[in-house]
């Protein structure tokens, strides 16, 4: 039914059907297991791109730090440059 409501923000949502009857329903349960999912990924990647430039300073090549902390190519070199600067 949320999905009709496409138009409304989450506080009106919220006043119109009741936060705790809200926090009931699978859509919601399955949006915020989604939503923990993406913040673990996220950080992940976070962390993993804070350790380009380490890696850099020991001599590894982009390829190579793209390989062992599993990234693309053009991500790792991207923080590269930004590490330049």
């Amino acid at each position: 039914m949320v999905y009709k409501f496409t138009q409304l923000s989450r506080q009106e949502l919220e006043a119109m059907f009741g936060l705790s009857e809200l926090k009931q329903t699978r859509y919601f349960q399955e949006v915020r297991e989604e939503g923990k999912l993406e913040g673990k990924l996220e950080g992940k990647l976070e962390g993993k791109l804070e350790t380009v430039p380490r890696l850099l300073k020991q001599g590894l090549s982009v390829e190579q730090i793209a390989e062992v902390l599993e990234l693309g190519i053009e991500a790792v070199r991207k923080v590269a440059q930004q590490s330049d600067s």
